[in-house]
């Protein structure tokens, strides 16, 4: 294999980034440190009886013939992780021929210390995030007290991710080699082309290889099918959501599809599923670029800033910064190659919290005096690898898979390099690491499945959609827009700094949300926080 790093186009955290972020917030408190903070709620002490569960009549209601048995299967939760239950959950390969093959969906549920009002499904973005591990590891950051005293709380891996039925593409050690790797100083635009081509057809092949014809079933429209199973297989007559990232497409393409069948659906750090690829990139390339000027001027307030003088030159440093290690990688504590890709995938991880910009001051003051090993350290987090060298998911490839059956991408290679030109402009720090990322679906073994559309889910109960001023991987006015677009769309602002609201704003976004989850209580359209 070649090893160098296959073109992402937009970030791989975003507009997707909870899981990862969630970890950088716990890396953030225990810097230095060989881990991150593993949260389990107290109250979940003892561990859960092993039970076999079947679905309420009056949750199935009427569904085809062909999908009933998935809909009425036995699940079997069996006590994990010390204080969870979890489950495996059968659910059809292919929905236009649910007899053909079927594929497993991984679940974990905390249960409510009483007696439950219902349940309520987590997912922490992507396309890739791992909502078991969310559950598992982070669940006081991402519910509250009140709404894990009333609720079950269920985080699942869609199709394609995990602990689920995954996508299979490089090995540990490749994936190791990859992201040690880059392409050489002083090629040409076209000889650059030439080798992210190869690349891409390289990864592409391996995916499929090891993969199969899973690979062509990951896409969002079918795993928001896989939820309604999920629904009726705990009982609940309407489903109740909790999506962030990438989890407000999954939650919103639900409600499209389902609209009788949504309950209380919070959709926070929106994605406007009207965009195309190319559009979501560009509208990251602005919110990165803002968010390193807002984490630059935080800086200077400080009396231990590496930027000097005002926030354009920071920024400029930041710039030559990256020029530098571009043009000679370098080498951390262990060994390891950190190549520019690395460097920035590091660099970019801290932007979706302003809680955790001082640990990025510290990996930006240690790059500067020749140590990148906490650069690498935010890296590592940002690929899910373990400090043995083992990678926690397979988010990247999953990453790649949904995206590529999604979104139709743009490919032609006067077309990307004109794309690169307006990212650059939008973002002159980050945005060509942001381009090509037509390249790689382009090779891919399956065509893209969906397009896109607005949403109106027509008929559907309330939805609250949370937008963040300062969002940077899911700008503010994709919230707007998606809230726009849905029929019983109810639009929240937090005015605050880094990616989602709910679990790390303020007490206001927190009651918002959980008087709607709790009691029905639809905020008002427009409140601000």
């Amino acid at each position: 294999m070649t090893g160098r790093p296959v073109p992402l186009g937009r970030d791989p955290r975003g507009p997707v980034g909870r899981a990862v972020a969630l970890l950088a917030t716990s890396a953030a408190v225990v810097l230095g440190l060989s881990g991150c903070m593993l949260l389990a709620p107290d109250s979940r002490s003892d561990p859960p009886a092993d039970a076999v569960e079947t679905a309420d009549p009056a949750a199935i209601g009427d569904v085809d013939e062909d999908l009933r048995t998935f809909y009425t299967q036995d699940v079997r939760w069996e006590s994990c992780e010390e204080s969870f239950s979890c489950a495996t959950i059968e659910v059809p390969l292919d929905y236009t021929d649910p007899g053909r093959a079927t594929i497993e969906i991984a679940a974990i549920r905390a249960a409510a210390p009483g007696e439950a009002q219902g349940t309520i499904l987590v997912n922490p973005g992507g396309p890739g995030g791992s909502g078991v591990n969310i559950v598992k590891d982070s669940l006081d950051y991402v519910t509250s007290d009140r709404l894990r005293e009333d609720y079950d709380v269920v985080g699942f891996d869609p199709r394609g991710v995990n602990r689920s039925s995954a996508v299979q593409c490089y090995t540990d050690a490749e994936q190791d080699e990859t992201r040690q790797e880059s392409y050489p100083a002083g090629a040409s635009p076209d000889e650059l082309l030439d080798l992210m081509t190869l690349d891409a057809q390289e990864f592409a092949d391996v995916c499929a290889e090891r993969t199969g014809e899973l690979l062509g079933f990951v896409d969002t429209e079918s795993a928001a099918r896989d939820m309604d199973i999920l629904r009726a297989l705990v009982s609940d007559e309407k489903l109740n959501f909790l999506g962030f990232s990438y989890g407000t497409q999954l939650g919103a393409t639900y409600a499209e599809l389902f609209p009788e069948r949504a309950g209380r659906l919070v959709l926070d750090g929106a994605i406007d599923p009207s965009l195309s690829n190319e559009d979501i990139t560009l509208g990251q390339a602005r919110g990165f670029e803002k968010a390193l000027r807002a984490y630059v001027a935080d800086c200077r307030q400080g009396s231990e800033c590496p930027y000097t003088g005002t926030v354009d030159d920071g920024v400029r440093q930041v710039q030559d910064l990256f020029a530098a290690v571009e043009r000679e990688p370098m080498t951390a504590d262990d060994g390891r190659r950190v190549p520019i890709s690395t460097f920035v995938q590091g660099f970019i991880l801290p932007l979706y919290d302003n809680g955790n910009w001082p640990t990025l001051t510290q990996a930006v003051s240690d790059a500067l005096q020749g140590d990148v090993s906490t650069m690498l350290y935010l890296a590592d987090l940002a690929a899910e690898r373990e400090p043995d060298g083992t990678y926690a998911g397979n988010s990247t490839a999953a990453f790649l898979s949904v995206n590529c059956l999604d979104y139709p991408m743009t490919s032609d290679p006067a077309q990307m390099r004109a794309d690169e030109q307006e990212l650059v402009a939008a973002s002159p720090t980050f945005g060509r690491f942001l381009a090509f990322g037509g390249v790689t679906c382009d090779a891919w073994k399956y065509p893209p499945v969906l397009d896109p559309a607005p949403v109106r889910a027509a008929g559907a109960d309330p939805i609250v959609v949370i937008g963040t001023t300062g969002d940077p991987a899911t700008p503010y006015e994709w919230s707007t827009a998606l809230a726009g677009q849905l029929e019983s769309g109810v639009h929240v602002t937090w005015e605050g700094e880094g990616h989602t609201a709910y679990g790390r704003s303020n007490d206001c976004i927190r009651d918002l949300v959980d008087d709607f989850l709790l009691d029905g209580t639809v905020p008002e359209d427009g409140a601000r926080c």
